[in-house]
């Protein structure tokens, strides 16, 4: 398979294109009886048919969202830094890394997700800070142009308002990107050698025990769920709406996605656009000095 950039962000479209695969229909049923994936003994969990979200620590609410095929894991460095300040909202989507398929085993995932996010965030009762990583940051977007008011600020984490752009390069549009998509989605069958999701999930993050993280998360993943959020997400393109997002939007990115970023997001009212030199996609695993002082600013703003 071809891509307009074949590392980075991209490699987690190959990665995930491949390794949703992995599984044959036996794997599949043990994925489906695989337990809550919760992080903390002293936290709540509020569960649904498309997402799942574990609460914990104390102080203003924020709400994290990983990426595809990604565990709420993403965050727990994080959570760990700042859950005595903080009442974390880590989310997780059903089908991903552990997590039951409910009702995103049949049909789209990408909008349901969204509706069923801004759905919890509704039931906050004011406006929260949201940070996202990859999808995660796509499905916070959408929910910012969707459902103003939700959101108080937005952290996007390595994401393009177009995820297409990745595979057809900047003028791509979702007609064009639309039949390789399908022919994706089609092609998800047989399975991958552990060797290839190694090399696959290296071109994603550096340290060995990161690769092995990750690894992980996606041989636990449901790979319809999986290959369905992401033919979604390839074709859901955000650019034409980011003009009326008007909260304060921080955007943190890999140097390799720069042009991409700079062009997706020339349009947003208010946008700090932040590279992060020397990481891949999960900045926050490559480079988490960076990551966290951004966060930091990013939490401790004004909106």
């Amino acid at each position: 398979m071809t891509s307009y950039r074949i590392k980075g962000l991209a490699a987690v479209a190959t990665v995930l294109f491949v390794s949703i695969a992995v599984q044959p229909t036996t794997a599949r049923a043990q994925v489906a009886a695989t337990s809550s994936t919760r992080l903390y003994a002293d936290s709540k969990l509020i569960s649904s048919d498309r997402i799942s979200v574990e609460i914990v620590g104390t102080g203003p609410d924020v709400v994290l969202i990983p990426g595809l095929a990604s565990s709420r894991e993403t965050w727990r460095h994080t959570a760990d830094r700042l859950r005595a300040h903080y009442r974390l909202h880590l989310v997780q989507i059903d089908g991903f890394a552990g997590e039951a398929a409910q009702a995103n085993a049949s049909g789209p995932v990408f909008d349901p997700a969204v509706e069923a996010i801004s759905a919890y965030l509704g039931k906050c009762g004011h406006a929260v800070p949201l940070v996202g990583h990859s999808l995660g940051g796509t499905l916070g977007l959408a929910i910012a142009e969707r459902h103003p008011g939700l959101i108080a600020k937005l952290m996007l984490v390595d994401t393009l308002p177009y995820y297409g752009v990745v595979f057809a390069g900047p003028t791509a549009t979702p007609d064009t990107v639309r039949p390789m998509a399908m022919s994706i989605k089609a092609q998800i069958s047989g399975p991958m050698p552990d060797a290839m999701a190694q090399r696959m999930a290296a071109q994603m993050v550096t340290a060995p025990d990161d690769i092995a993280r990750i690894v992980g998360w996606m041989k636990a993943s449901d790979p319809v769920v999986v290959g369905t959020a992401m033919t979604d997400d390839m074709l859901a393109d955000l650019r034409p709406e980011v003009g009326g997002v008007r909260i304060p939007v921080t955007v943190l990115y890999e140097t390799a996605l720069t042009s991409l970023v700079k062009a997706g997001y020339s349009g947003l009212p208010s946008g700090t656009l932040i590279e992060v030199p020397n990481a891949r996609h999960f900045l926050m695993y490559d480079q988490p000095a960076a990551f966290d002082a951004a966060l930091d600013r990013f939490l401790s703003a004004k909106p």
